[in-house]
C-alpha cells in the first residue's frame, strides 16, 4: 500500500497541492498535518507510521514535510526500514527501495553524524579558550567583587537599637537582582 503524507505549516497554509500530488502517485491513504515541522506532536504522521506495514510506501513530495530536522529525518529512515517500509519523495526522486535511495539516506546520516561530531569539538574548542582566559563556565556574577562588598556592608550596618539599617530585600531592590542573589553573594565573601 502507498501512503501519502502531507503538512502544511499554518492554518492559512492550503494542502491541496501536495495532496493532489499525492494521489497522482497513486497513494490509497492520505494524511496531512497542520502544523510547523518543528513540533514533535503530528497525529496523522504518526498514524501513518502506524498503518504502514512491511512492504508499503510511504509517500511525501518534499522532504522537508516528513521531518523537523536532519537527525529526525535520519531517525524516521531507520524507523521505516526497520518495519520493511519504503520512503518515497516525489520532488527529490528519492525511493529507498532502489540502491540510489539508499545510499542518499546513508550519505544524509554520515552528514548528520559529521555536523553532531563538529559541533561537538566547537564547543570543547570554545570551552578550553575560555578556560585558558580565567573563565570556569556558567553564568557571570550579578554583583561585582565591589558590589557584593557594598552589600556586605549594608547587610552588617546596624541601627542605634541594634537591628539591621537594611533588609536583604531592601538591598536587593538597590542592585536590582533577587535576595537569593545577594544570599549567595554574601556567603562568598562570608
Amino acid at each position: 500500500m502507498r501512503i501519502g503524507y502531507g503538512r502544511v505549516s499554518t492554518r492559512d497554509q492550503n494542502p491541496d497541492g501536495q495532496s493532489d500530488a499525492l494521489a497522482a502517485s497513486g497513494c490509497e491513504r492520505i494524511l496531512v498535518d497542520k502544523a510547523s515541522g518543528k513540533l514533535a506532536r503530528r497525529p496523522e504522521l504518526d498514524q501513518a507510521l502506524l498503518l504502514a506495514r512491511s512492504g508499503d510506501q510511504l509517500v511525501v513530495t518534499k522532504l522537508d514535510r516528513l521531518g523537523r530536522s536532519l537527525e529526525h529525518l535520519i531517525a524516521l529512515a531507520k524507523e521505516l526500514e526497520a518495519g520493511g517500509v519504503d520512503l518515497v519523495v516525489l520532488d527529490q526522486g528519492i525511493d529507498t527501495s532502489t540502491a540510489v535511495g539508499r545510499m542518499f539516506f546513508q550519505i544524509l546520516g554520515a552528514i548528520a553524524e559529521f555536523e553532531h561530531a563538529l559541533m561537538s569539538e566547537r564547543t570543547r574548542d570554545g570551552l578550553e579558550a575560555a578556560r585558558a582566559r580565567g573563565r570556569t563556565g556558567g553564568q557571570r556574577p550579578k554583583l561585582t567583587d565591589r558590589q557584593a562588598r557594598i552589600a556586605r556592608e549594608m547587610y552588617e550596618e546596624k541601627c542605634p537599637d541594634g537591628k539591621r539599617a537594611h533588609t536583604v530585600q531592601e538591598i536587593a531592590e538597590e542592585f536590582g537582582v533577587t535576595r537569593p542573589t545577594v544570599y549567595r553573594h554574601l556567603g562568598r565573601l562570608g
